[in-house]
């Protein structure tokens, strides 16, 4: 299939929207739904006992440049004796979108937004997720605060999570406040503009640097994958643009992560139910064992996540270039993320790659089903009111959620191919230097090293394994399937 170049957007949404529905998830939202939607004009009034007003914090969002729904602010607090009190605002979604409603119906369907290329079909509709349920920039909003304690070496010392008002002081982006922390770039203007902001944010930047470090000190995993984005210039796709990991989204990341810890916890001590997320001790450890040994260090037989984040590091410092690819098949011999429901006296797992046991997921309740049912089980175990779901209604929708995200991740990866492909059909001829990804009895895999795009070497790929470089030529690419074909040309020499 060659694509016109005019059209590469609503190619990409036909595939997209195709995929969708094979999937069996839904990329429109029902004539019920809309209408329930007409009825909501405003944001949820702020009112009630229960509702403290902390409108006037310093709070900001940080988030991708073009993020339009917002679940999450962030500000931070010094308190004697080398702590810091963060405070995370997370979206009260749930004050709009009811339990049961034909909104509701659709997200627990879908269970998750789901990101192409083409479009994002959202969980919810965009007059919510995007302006009435978003905690948009300076607008009075309702939130959940999780609030932390942390000490100087990083340890949660205290927690609490209430009902707040908040506003967002200013709208941040991840690239532009990474520059400037690093040392890289100026103050970016929106963090300028707000008295105190700029101490703040260096706050929270030195809390989460010291939370993540416990983290790692305990085992946690620290991973990195090549995952590239599509750039359009108007409807023409023009490059694929490598995402990387910077110290503004480590603010998020470790924030988020303590506050699904502390969120676990707060239900749990109030015998209530929660929805864990969890990646089990890995089944093909064995495996990882041997992959080590391939380069040339030893695992311990029995799961181990220091020892297996001590050979990461090493290997990551020794080889930068395929440090990508290494993390990508252990991260595959771990096996998927799933959701379980842990009921009182029970012990779910713990999550392997995080190196916590108690996980679950609420912060982003704009965008993924459980967050919103995780908010639910809050307000109620907040307001000392009944269970919003049962036991046996809980567990099927962790079965549930489990299934239809690993559909929703399918539908993005098969339009990122397609997109790939798009990028280089006219490129069919032309010899590139790549690394070997995947050499198994079902296919050899390589990734360009000058374009993050892999494709299958279906010429040339006896004796190959994972790790070698190779030079390819690109042979064939089909945009509907996500197919690009190589055949090697010769060894890549060092």
């Amino acid at each position: 299939m060659q694509s016109d170049d005019r059209q590469h957007l609503s190619i990409l949404y036909g595939i997209a929207h195709k995929a969708m529905l094979q999937r069996g998830l839904l990329p429109d939202f029902s004539a019920e739904a809309l209408v329930e939607l007409g009825r909501i004009q405003a944001p949820a009034a702020i009112n009630g006992e229960q509702v403290h007003d902390l409108r006037g914090l310093l709070w900001a969002s940080i988030d991708n440049d073009d993020s339009r729904d917002l679940d999450q602010l962030t500000v931070a607090e010094a308190i004697p004796g080398d702590k810091v009190k963060i405070l995370i605002a997370v979206a009260d979604v749930d004050a709009l979108v009811h339990n049961g409603s034909a909104i509701d119906e659709h997200a627990r369907h879908n269970t998750t937004s789901v990101y192409t290329a083409a479009r994002i079909f959202p969980m919810l509709p965009e007059k919510l997720s995007t302006d009435l349920t978003s905690l948009n920039f300076d607008e009075d909003r309702l939130a959940i605060i999780v609030e932390m304690v942390i000490g100087a070496d990083g340890s949660l010392m205290d927690s609490d999570i209430y009902r707040a008002s908040v506003r967002n002081h200013a709208k941040l982006a991840y690239n532009s406040v990474a520059a400037w922390l690093e040392g890289n770039g100026i103050v970016p203007a929106a963090v300028a503009a707000v008295n105190g902001l700029e101490e703040n944010l260096r706050l929270q930047d030195k809390a989460a640097q010291g939370m993540k470090n416990l983290r790692y000190l305990n085992g946690a995993l620290s991973f990195e994958t090549v995952e590239a984005r599509p750039v359009f210039d108007g409807d023409e796709i023009r490059d694929l643009e490598v995402e990387k990991r910077n110290r503004a989204k480590d603010i998020i990341e470790d924030f988020m992560i303590g506050a699904n810890g502390v969120t676990a916890r707060y239900l749990s001590s109030r015998k209530f139910p929660s929805l864990r997320r969890i990646v089990r001790t890995p089944k093909r450890w064995e495996r990882i064992v041997g992959l080590a040994d391939e380069y040339g260090s030893k695992l311990p037989n029995a799961p181990d996540s220091k020892a297996l984040e001590d050979f990461l590091t090493r290997e990551k410092a020794a080889d930068p270039i395929g440090f990508p690819d290494l993390s990508l098949a252990v991260i595959k011999l771990m096996g998927a993320g799933e959701y379980v429901a842990e009921l009182p006296g029970d012990t779910a797992p713990g999550h392997f790659g995080l190196a916590v046991r108690d996980y679950t997921h609420s912060t982003a309740p704009n965008r993924r089903y459980p967050d919103l049912i995780t908010q639910r089980l809050l307000k109620a175990a907040i307001g000392e009111s009944p269970l919003p779901y049962s036991n046996d209604e809980l567990e099927s929708l962790a079965k549930h959620c489990t299934k239809e995200e690993d559909a929703a991740n399918k539908v993005e990866r098969q339009v990122r191919k397609s997109a790939a492909a798009m990028l280089l059909e006219h490129r069919i001829g032309e010899q590139f230097d790549a690394i070997v990804t995947g050499a198994a009895d079902k296919g050899t895999w390589a990734r360009l090293l000058t374009i993050p795009v892999e494709g299958r070497v279906e010429h040339g790929f006896e004796g190959l394994d994972v790790g070698n470089r190779i030079r390819v030529e690109l042979i064939h690419t089909d945009v509907e399937q996500g197919y690009i074909d190589f055949r090697k040309v010769a060894p890549l020499l060092r």
